[in-house]
């Protein structure tokens, strides 16, 4: 079978006309393209919905609920309305799919990483070989209308971590959640917010819905994540972090994310 093809129109970004006005009728715009290493999108938001389909390559995607990272395979959904800002990790082939509000009422309200079935992934592409003026009707439209309905059923992948909201505790674990393998205790973090330790853990979970023990773990994955989807082998990672052992770090991601890192690419649900 010949695989689709992306159609001409879906290589180009679409301009604010069509993914911001009320006035475009087709439910779904696409785009395939690639955006360099180092592309940094300051805080902006969309009118519409955005699916971030991941196909090589890596970003991250911060909101006011934290920071998310996709790797290849990976998506990011951000609904609509959400002030948010992008960086490339690397030279990341990707697929966008905007959405009009109307079409998504059914999906979460909140940004999340999912995970795309083949299925999905198949359905994208085969939307994107159709002229974007062939969308409000026809084939296209059917497939957008199949896109909708397995979007709901993608389930969120564990590659969120969450900020307190509070700019006293946000600003005392910035450094961490860039640099989780930072050694600092609870107590001096605590100690930047001006707050004693439980204190601190008190606020913290009701910001986060985490414990800090939690939270810190949760960082290291996603920075592990973040430095498979760029090739540094896994016992280097696990040095970084901090581990002891390789073995250590091996076992908790598996925990976390069901396979082990040197499989965590090749292996879909």
């Amino acid at each position: 079978m010949t695989r689709q093809m992306i159609h001409p129109d879906n290589s180009i970004h679409p301009d604010l006309s069509l993914t911001e006005q009320q006035d475009y009728p087709a439910a779904i715009v696409g785009y395939d393209g690639t955006i360099q290493k180092g592309t940094h999108y300051d805080r902006h938001r969309h009118r519409r919905a955005q699916l971030f389909h991941i196909v090589s390559g890596a970003v991250t995607v911060e909101t006011e609920r934290g920071t998310f990272v996709a790797p290849p395979e990976r998506a990011v959904w951000i609904p609509c309305d959400v002030d948010h800002t992008v960086t490339y990790l690397q030279d990341t082939r990707q697929r966008f799919l905007f959405f009009r509000p109307e079409a998504v009422s059914h999906l979460p309200g909140t940004p999340a990483v999912i995970r795309l079935s083949p299925l999905l992934r198949e359905l994208i592409l085969g939307f994107l070989g159709y002229a974007r003026d062939a969308a409000t009707e026809g084939p296209a439209a059917r497939i957008g209308a199949v896109i909708l309905d397995q979007l709901a059923t993608e389930r969120a992948a564990p590659l969120h971590l969450p900020m307190p909201v509070s700019l006293r505790l946000r600003n005392a674990v910035s450094a961490v959640a860039a640099n989780p393998s930072s050694k600092e205790s609870l107590a001096d973090i605590a100690a930047m917010a001006a707050l004693s330790e439980r204190s601190f853990e008190r606020h913290f979970r009701v910001e986060t819905g985490m414990s800090f023990r939690a939270w810190r773990q949760q960082a290291r994955l996603m920075k592990a994540v973040e430095w498979l989807s760029l090739g540094v082998p896994v016992g280097d990672i696990a040095e970084r972090l901090g581990y002891e052992q390789p073995s250590a770090f091996i076992a908790g991601f598996r925990k976390a994310f069901g396979v082990t890192p040197g499989r965590y690419f090749s292996d879909e649900p």
